[in-house]
């Protein structure tokens, strides 16, 4: 058992990988708030992305979907820059894709869905650090929910009434809602398990690696929520 200064250096690092986390993952939001704007506001870039069919905007989701799996799978293997690069650089094309917010829904229902989800991962984040209760055993159907709701949307590019409901829209909330606590969870488990073994290039992974995770829980849970607001312009 660590005592002293080993023990408080520990819970230090504990401490500030999650908080790194944290910061990172409102970083990333920062970046595709600020791409989402600009490229609403921008008329060249609308009709690039959305004026010549829907090419180039699935053009972009399959080029986000491969940068996630990408990095998902490689970023404790990439150098520090190349880990930050490639999270930003999602950040900016899921920024891209996310314009067509600005422009479906009024802003009043943007902030209040964006109020609300920070509420809600709030909420659900701060439980997770505190509470005793193990959420390790719930991974495996939160993975088979995830990939049922993606089929589900895929089909629902076909057969609209699949999604266009309230008990899809309900679904999505719930599930990045517990996604939330159970990635905030890990996260906390990796700091405790690590603890202040770990090197600073290391760090930074492992910090954009857990804001990678809780990043798109958020926006996910956001999404959704949308759906419930519902005021489109």
């Amino acid at each position: 058992m660590e005592t002293g200064f080993f023990a408080s250096a520990t819970a230090v690092r504990q401490r500030t990988i999650l908080r790194n986390t944290y910061l990172w993952m409102v970083v990333g939001l920062t970046l595709t708030a600020a791409v989402a704007w600009w490229a609403a506001n921008t008329p060249a870039v609308i009709q690039a992305i959305f004026g010549r069919g829907m090419l180039p905007f699935l053009v972009l989701m399959g080029a986000e979907f491969a940068l996630v799996l990408f990095l998902s799978r490689r970023i404790m293997t990439m150098s520090v820059p190349a880990a930050v690069g490639g999270f930003a650089l999602y950040s900016v094309l899921n920024g891209l894709t996310l314009s067509m917010v600005f422009l479906a829904y009024t802003r009043s229902t943007i902030f209040d869905a964006f109020l609300v989800a920070a509420l809600m991962f709030g909420v659900m984040a701060f439980w997770a650090t505190v509470t005793k209760r193990d959420l390790s055993g719930w991974g495996h159907f939160l993975g088979m929910a995830v990939v049922g709701l993606l089929i589900t949307s895929v089909l629902g590019l076909f057969i609209p009434s699949l999604v266009n409901n309230m008990l899809f829209s309900a679904a999505g909330v719930v599930l990045f809602t517990v996604l939330t606590a159970y990635d905030t969870q890990a996260i906390k488990k990796m700091s405790d398990s690590l603890g202040n073994q770990v090197g600073e290039e290391d760090y930074v992974r492992l910090s954009i690696m857990g804001a990678l995770k809780l990043y798109l829980d958020f926006i996910n849970m956001f999404l959704f929520l949308l759906r419930f607001f519902g005021r489109r312009n």
